[in-house]
């Protein structure tokens, strides 16, 4: 009698999670220099597929940071487990079917190779986000290029840190060049398919 209800003991898989919510889990992982626009467009994109009843999440520095992420600094160790233990939250968020949005700068091909094979590749989208580094320190609310340029922050991507380009990104996005319309209409013609297709 200790098994009445055998089904109960084995956990719902992905496959229940994506039917009830009626749509596939996928992570968009947005990589590009501080000020390019890739929490803007992560925003925009979330709102527009709200709109179409998909469920998403945004991870961005905001929500990572300060909270599950809080004991990492900027060295170079840090960085890496930074993007790891995001990848780890992401790959949790995709499982239950969820459209997960990451927006973090993510500055060179190791680290976001990590997280695509962590998340899983057929679930990782790679969009670079492919603002130029004159326009970025152009939009500088923070002022954090001026004090990388002076010196006060160490360790700065694109400054006194490197950046590396992605060298197969699924998608490229240049915001000087395109309104933040035409960034998630472009988006959406990539994702919807995958999101959507039973």
């Amino acid at each position: 009698m200790e098994h009445i209800y055998p089904i109960f003991d084995k956990m719902l898989t992905r496959s229940d999670k994506e039917e009830l919510l009626g749509q596939r889990g996928l992570m968009v992982w947005f990589t590009g220099l501080s000020g390019s626009g890739k929490s803007t467009v992560a925003i925009a994109l979330e709102r527009e597929l709200q709109k179409r009843r998909l469920l998403c999440r945004i991870l961005d520095g905001d929500n990572i940071r300060s909270g599950i992420n809080n004991n990492l600094g900027f060295s170079a160790e840090d960085r890496i487990e930074n993007i790891r233990r995001i990848a780890e939250v992401g790959k949790l968020f995709v499982d239950t079917g969820i459209i997960t949005i990451a927006a973090f700068i993510s500055p060179n091909n190791d680290m976001r190779e990590m997280a695509a094979n962590i998340i899983g590749k057929d679930d990782f989208v790679e969009v670079y986000v492919s603002t130029p580094i004159e326009e970025c320190e152009r939009r500088d609310v923070k002022g954090l290029y001026a004090k990388a340029r002076k010196g006060e922050i160490k360790n700065f991507t694109g400054i006194s840190a490197p950046f590396e380009a992605p060298l197969h990104p699924a998608l490229s996005l240049d915001t000087s060049k395109l309104s933040l319309e035409e960034s998630v209409n472009r988006l959406l013609e990539l994702i919807l398919p995958k999101v959507t297709e039973k």
